[in-house]
């Protein structure tokens, strides 16, 4: 085992190594793990709630008065919520403890004018007049400034020109659906009719925020201000060239497009899990199918609005709706958690949890399914997992990882084929670069970041380390049966060490942030048998290790997005982010570093009376800068895993 030559200068002076016997590490563990298994539900799996800001439930109160479809109880608890998470400075933030952000608070009083609140309450002042002094209703993001015109509140010329004829583009034109990610193809195409069309939404009460601009809309000339770059108003251009030849698009052609848009949506709708088994989608889809003429009582359309309706958190005064579901990737990562912890325990309740969690997980394997993955890899057979409970036409790459991984940590000849399919198709969806995207290979077509409609950075789904370390944390159990993953490895390694920040961390996509990152590559060269002496361990071990906090815990806000100066820290330690560090330092050899033993005795020290963990910050992005979201199970079942490994550890090293 090697270690860094450390200085604890930035620790507790009063912290003198373990301040903890086996007996007190064995108690946490064992309080953490009862709760965690008496979570898991009758059929085998885990779902925590997925928390977004305050955009999601502000949009279900919207598309309710879209469509007058009004159900005051709920608007009155989701208005509730929604005065809770209102910032000081009267603005709501992307996450909480954030900035606040124009388009969020444009919506959230939207939302709360329309639940009823006086445009003169004390709450909506200070919203308002927080939005006028950012410059008003003009400068909300795109998605804000289409939802503001289809309540008439803006004219159309106030948002991108995206008509319904970009379905019949050619593949090789530089705008295709097939180049974007998944998410933006879900959202956009029922979006294209919507706009295509000027849908006007039914809006029963007439209710409109014409007070939140500083220059009335039908006069405001800089809607597309935010459009900087060259390239960017080249496009822009272009499109308002567009915009003025739109009268002179043949009828029939636009009628086709039409059909092909609801044809693509419909075909995709997946049942109770929604179009994309997305939020902002499954909304789109559902006012296109109104707007289509789908009658009310079509079961497609009961079954769109009953799959909306499955993301709400209803309490008893309050309740706000998710953005999606997490079930197949919290019930993927706890049985990795569960099988650490009981690696040396050999506990009958935590096999029979585990036996039914992966027997839950492997009947939910994508096969043959369609999936618009295919339209890369045409000749390779399906074999990934959705990070939902059902989403056929878009496997996740980092779901299946996990996934996979656990049911080779099984050890049971049941699960031979659901991994023998999980690595080919991993394999195969490797992007040319060596690294891994999330839902498609190759999807890095960046200058389309740059039209109008992408002010949100968003559009694409390129590779990350994050996602990339975890595949080959996968692929790495099975390179000794499977040599012929060695290329892929090392290539997928190559591009890993190519991502390494100049001071040793790796950015995390998916997770907050440069400790995620970090976390999720350690683990995958450890699996990939990279020696812990290879300089690049090394040296994201010196990183890991400056960044700990006085306490002995680590933390990390969803700034260090924003400004990369400050990664790997925060103004206070968290439960996830100690865990992760610790387990990135325990893959890189460091069993019995003081800043290991600090880490533990912070989790020891913050551990609740009921066995969890609680952590108030958000701590993953959907899309960083834009939009944030908080895994409630993250400060449940990250703590256990690193306390778990930790105690396997000092016993395999007794």
């Amino acid at each position: 085992m090697r270690t860094e030559i450390s200085s604890l200068t930035s620790l507790d002076s009063t912290y003198t190594g373990s301040s903890y016997s086996p007996s007190t590490l064995d108690s946490a563990i064992d309080r953490a793990k009862t709760q965690l298994i008496r979570r898991q539900s009758q059929e085998g799996y885990w779902v925590f709630e997925l928390e977004a800001d305050c955009t999601i439930p502000s949009e279900y109160i919207l598309m309710m008065h879209y469509m007058d479809e009004i159900d005051e109880a709920l608007q009155a608890k989701i208005a509730n919520f929604l005065r809770t998470q209102q910032g000081t400075d009267g603005s709501y933030p992307l996450y909480k403890g954030g900035a606040g952000d124009i388009s969020c608070t444009i919506k959230v009083y939207y939302a709360m004018k329309m639940a009823g609140d006086s445009i003169q309450a004390v709450h909506m002042v200070k919203a308002r007049d927080w939005i006028l002094a950012q410059g008003g209703g003009a400068r909300a993001n795109v998605f804000t400034r289409i939802m503001l015109a289809m309540f008439e509140q803006i004219p159309w010329r106030g948002v991108p020109f995206i008509p319904v004829e970009i379905m019949l583009l050619p593949k090789w034109f530089p705008f295709h659906l097939d180049k974007v990610s998944y998410w933006s193809r879900t959202v956009m195409v029922p979006l294209f009719i919507l706009c295509t069309y000027k849908v006007k939404a039914r809006n029963p009460l007439k209710i409109g925020v014409a007070e939140l601009f500083v220059t009335p809309p039908d006069k405001e000339r800089n809607y597309f201000s935010h459009v900087k770059t060259p390239l960017g108003k080249a496009i822009l251009v272009v499109e308002r060239m567009g915009r003025l030849m739109e009268p002179l698009i043949p009828g029939f052609v636009r009628r086709k497009a039409t059909a092909k848009a609801r044809d693509w949506f419909m075909e995709r709708l997946n049942g109770y899990d929604g179009l994309g088994a997305i939020f902002t989608a499954m909304v789109n889809a559902y006012e296109a199918m109104d707007y289509l003429g789908i009658p009310p009582d079509n079961e497609q359309r009961r079954i769109a609005r009953a799959a909306i309706d499955r993301l709400l958190v209803v309490n008893e005064d309050t309740a706000y709706c998710q953005p999606c579901v997490s079930p197949i990737w919290d019930t993927g990562l706890v049985a990795l958690v569960l099988q650490e912890v009981d690696r040396h325990e050999r506990d009958p309740h935590t096999r029979q949890a585990l036996k039914s969690a992966l027997s839950w997980l492997a009947g939910k394997q994508l096969k043959d399914e369609p999936g618009d993955w295919r339209i890369r890899r045409p000749n390779l057979p399906g074999g990934g997992w959705a990070f939902q409970f059902g989403n056929s036409y878009y496997p996740d790459v980092d779901d299946t990882a996990v996934v996979a991984l656990a049911l080779i940590q099984a050890d049971d000849q049941a699960f031979a084929e659901n991994i023998d399919r999980a690595s080919i198709w991993i394999a195969g969806m490797q992007s040319s670069n060596g690294g891994y995207g999330a839902f498609d290979a190759d999807n890095t077509h960046y200058y389309l970041n740059h039209i109008p409609f992408a002010d949100h950075g968003a559009l694409l789904d390129p590779p990350t380390a994050d996602v990339s370390g975890r595949c080959i944390m996968f692929l790495g159990k099975l390179v000794n049966q499977h040599p012929e993953y060695r290329a892929v490895i090392d290539n997928c390694i190559d591009y890993l060490r190519n991502e390494q920040e100049a001071d040793g961390c790796w950015f995390g996509r998916w997770g907050t942030n440069y400790i995620y990152g970090t976390w999720s590559v350690l683990i995958g060269f450890e699996s990939a048998g990279v020696a812990k002496q290879d300089p690049s361990i090394r040296k994201a071990v010196v990183w890991l290790k400056s960044k700990q906090r006085d306490d002995g815990g680590w933390g990390e806000g969803n700034y260090s997005y924003h400004n990369d100066k400050i990664r790997g820290e925060f103004d206070v330690s968290t439960a996830f982010q100690t865990a992760l560090a610790l387990l990135a330092l325990l893959s890189a050899g460091e069993l019995g570093c003081p800043e290991v033993e600090a880490g533990v005795n912070y989790l020891l020290k913050s551990q609740q009376a009921d066995g969890f963990w609680k952590d108030e910050s958000f701590n993953a992005p959907g899309f960083p800068k834009v939009f944030y979201l908080k895994y409630h199970g993250y400060d449940k079942f990250f703590p256990l895993w690193a306390l778990g490994r930790y105690r396997n550890e000092r016993l395999a090293a007794a």
